[in-house]
């Protein structure tokens, strides 16, 4: 009997143990738990898009409906006093002054993003005006002729003729001004009159800084001064930082537009170039002076107060004009409107 009691017990006992461990077992399987690391995605930014800008002052568009069309070039006077106060100066995106006979200079005016009404007083073409507008994908030009020579050349170059010999009833005379320096165009939107024959919108003839952009190698100063010459009809030209744009004055007044508004673009660019004789005379019998614009040399661009001294480069007469600093970098200007003196060397100062 005894040792049937103790088998029983054994086997009670070892049911018992079985049991436990059952449990045990269970137990830990609820206590091991499978850890799951979350796996987040990389959070990526997307590029800001691009803001649409005009080329030429590099400006937002803000849905303009000018930005699909070519660009309107205007060739005004310039002669003292009579040419002055030019209507649409302040409209234009680009302006260049060019010396023609003698030390008297003229205005080449290119609109795109802003238009004028009227526009002037619009006069003769030159050669110098080939090289500049060559670049701007076949433009509209007004102008009011030019000698045979000079004529033929430019209808032969790639522009839009919207002269005076071809869009007559687009332009007046202005009773109130002196001849010849009365022709106006109408408006730079009277040029639309005629097809644009394969022309499109402008490229970019600058660099434009963006607003939190530094430029190198600038300089402070309080603007320069800019001469053509010391022959008749020389206007000198001073350009001075105002705060806000590069206020321009002539013959020691404010050279202010047809509405009295000074002149004082974003950006002056001095670029010095060399002149050579057009291959006609004028009626002086002294050769009409015509810049030579494909090549290289020194540059001072005038931007954010202050300037940046590098060089010019332009390696055929359809190429854009390249301004790099001392580093071979690009020059960012301040985006608005920019006006460009074609000097001689030596013709300018800073002030």
């Amino acid at each position: 009997m005894r040792r049937a009691s103790r088998r029983r017990i054994a086997v009670v006992l070892a049911c018992l143990a079985l049991v436990a461990g059952a449990c045990s077992g269970g137990d830990d399987s609820a206590d091991d738990t499978t850890t799951t690391t979350a796996t987040t995605a990389p959070t990526t930014t997307a590029p800001p898009v691009p803001v649409p800008v005009f080329p030429l002052t590099g400006v937002p568009t803000e849905g303009s409906g000018n930005a699909g069309r070519p660009a309107i070039v205007v060739k005004l006077d310039n002669v003292e006093p009579k040419a002055r106060r030019q209507a649409g100066i302040n409209q234009a995106d680009v302006v260049y002054e060019e010396r023609v006979e003698g030390s008297v200079t003229r205005l080449l005016c290119l609109f795109h993003s802003t238009d004028s009404t009227p526009v002037g007083p619009v006069r003769s073409a030159r050669t110098s005006d080939i090289g500049l507008f060559t670049p701007l994908n076949r433009p509209y030009f007004a102008w009011s002729g030019a000698n045979d020579n000079f004529a033929a050349r430019i209808r032969q170059a790639a522009v839009i003729d919207a002269g005076y010999d071809r869009i007559p009833g687009e332009y007046l005379r202005d009773r109130g001004r002196p001849a010849p320096s009365n022709l106006m165009l109408k408006s730079t939107t009277a040029v639309g009159v005629i097809p644009p024959e394969g022309s499109g919108p402008p490229p970019s003839l600058f660099t434009f800084r963006t607003p939190t952009q530094a430029q190198a190698h600038l300089e402070p100063v309080a603007g320069v001064a800019v001469n053509y010459g010391f022959e008749a009809g020389a206007a000198p030209v001073e350009y001075r930082w105002d705060g806000a744009g590069w206020a321009r004055t002539q013959k020691g007044t404010a050279y202010v537009d047809a509405a009295g508004v000074q002149v004082a673009p974003a950006n002056v660019i001095v670029q010095f170039v060399s002149y050579a004789s057009s291959g006609v005379n004028d009626q002086f019998g002294k050769p009409i002076p015509e810049a030579q614009l494909v090549g290289e040399g020194e540059a001072w661009v005038l931007t954010a107060g202050g300037v940046v001294v590098g060089r010019w480069q332009k390696p055929a007469l359809e190429a854009i004009t390249t301004y790099t600093d001392v580093d071979g970098n690009p020059i960012g200007l301040t985006p608005g409107r920019t006006w460009v003196a074609l000097p001689s060397a030596g013709g300018a100062s800073r002030l």
